[in-house]
């Protein structure tokens, strides 16, 4: 099994826009560090340029983060012990805080890819029902086993 991991951030400009200017400047590299990092399997990607985002039809100031880790171990330290944490951490200078879980966590089979609109299910699961096996965070955390026995990730509703 492998993690699957998708977030979302509600932008306080366009991405072209002076306010964003570092926020874009950052995700060459940090996209490159995660694709290099341990435990790395796969990330969706906007297009073939380092700085392309994910285009969707949730709104033009909604940014979509999706990515599939080996485990949780990988996934954390690449998100808290390495550059991406110094990102991490200016992230009110460029998104709004939201009170609603905006990332969620689930466990899918090696070699899958979930579509995105199968993540933003998870993240609404995880919204409307909290955390559990299907759709979970950091902080409450489901292992593979607990989720294997779950129903497959496309029998998820929106």
């Amino acid at each position: 099994m492998h993690l699957a991991q998708f977030n979302v951030a509600h932008l306080r400009a366009p991405l072209d826009s002076p306010t964003l200017a570092g926020f874009v400047a950052a995700l060459e590299p940090i996209n490159a560090l995660s694709d290099e990092a341990p435990g790395f399997v796969w990330r969706m990607k906007g297009g073939e340029e380092p700085t392309d985002t994910i285009q969707h039809e949730y709104g033009d100031l909604l940014l979509v983060n999706f990515s599939i880790w080996e485990s949780r171990d990988a996934l954390w330290n690449f998100v808290y012990r390495s550059a991406h944490l110094d990102v991490l951490r200016r992230r009110r200078e460029w998104f709004h805080r939201v009170a609603e879980p905006y990332t969620v966590m689930w466990w899918v089979s090696e070699g899958y890819r979930p579509s995105l609109d199968e993540a933003m299910a998870r993240l609404g699961l995880l919204q409307a029902q909290g955390p559990g096996p299907e759709a979970f965070t950091f902080k409450d955390f489901y292992d593979s086993s607990e989720a294997a026995c779950r129903p497959a990730a496309a029998e998820v509703r929106k």
